[in-house]
């Protein structure tokens, strides 16, 4: 059965998209929609997380478009969206992408600053999926992201990593009422996997791996170890993405 891993990163460093196809290849990942890493030292993004604070630094979405567009489209590119700068980037190079992440992780701007309105005002023209990692920090938290969503109806949104933390079933519960988030899996544990398949059903669900930080196979093995049945396997591992992404 084919499978669209919905997040993984590339660094701009030698052989990294090389790196990505090989493993993509070990663990029959047949595509993968990227964004860019690297745009933070994974030790101050920890730092951050605790004490706060942020980077204003752009990430390297050109070494992403160059990989996607020498992949033969198994790797569909996002632009990592620096809420710092104007949009205007993003409006005139978007429309070489698929999708944008946005990450208060990062940047640090919370998603009830305008400027983050703005964005999602872009992603709505070029019909781009809205890719959003919540933290626990005020205006960045997964109720912030149900009332951006609110705000912007027609946008498709998704919740990275399981929502905050490994076992975030409240998260499951904030985004059940609002149809137009989707739930991305990486990094949670296998009880909030099973439960956001049960409560939002498979169609809401995005398998992911956040690879290199998380190898897929892990990620995998997460969803053997759930249970999850063949029908909401073709759902999660490839219909929801390529229905978001809308590509053949």
């Amino acid at each position: 059965m084919s499978v669209f891993d919905f997040h993984v990163r590339l660094a701009p460093r030698p052989g990294a998209a090389e790196r990505l196809l090989s493993t993509m290849d070990e663990c029959r990942i047949d595509r993968a929609a990227v964004a860019a890493g690297g745009t933070i030292d994974l030790r101050r993004l920890s730092r951050q997380l605790v004490d706060g604070g942020h980077v204003e630094t752009d990430a390297d979405n050109e070494t992403v478009l160059a990989a996607a567009t020498a992949s033969g489209g198994r790797l569909v590119p996002f632009w990592f969206a620096n809420p710092h700068r104007p949009t205007t980037e993003y409006a005139e190079r978007g429309t070489r992408f698929r999708g944008v992440e946005i990450s208060p992780a990062v940047h640090g701007v919370p998603l009830t600053d305008p400027r983050i309105d703005e964005l999602v005002a872009v992603a709505d023209q070029l019909g781009h999926p809205v890719y959003i990692v919540c933290i626990t920090r005020p205006g960045c938290e997964v109720a912030d992201l149900v009332a951006l969503a609110r705000r912007h109806p027609r946008v498709r949104f998704v919740l990275g990593h399981s929502g905050i933390g490994n076992i975030d079933y409240y998260a499951i519960d904030l985004v059940k009422p609002i149809p137009n988030i989707w739930f991305e899996t990486s990094g949670g544990y296998s009880g909030v996997l099973r439960d956001a398949i049960d409560t939002l059903g498979a169609a809401r669900v995005l398998f992911g791996s956040e690879f290199p930080l998380q190898h897929p196979e892990v990620e995998l093995a997460k969803y053997r170890a759930a249970g999850v049945s063949a029908a909401d396997w073709k759902l999660i591992a490839w219909e929801n993405a390529i229905h978001l992404l809308e590509t053949p």
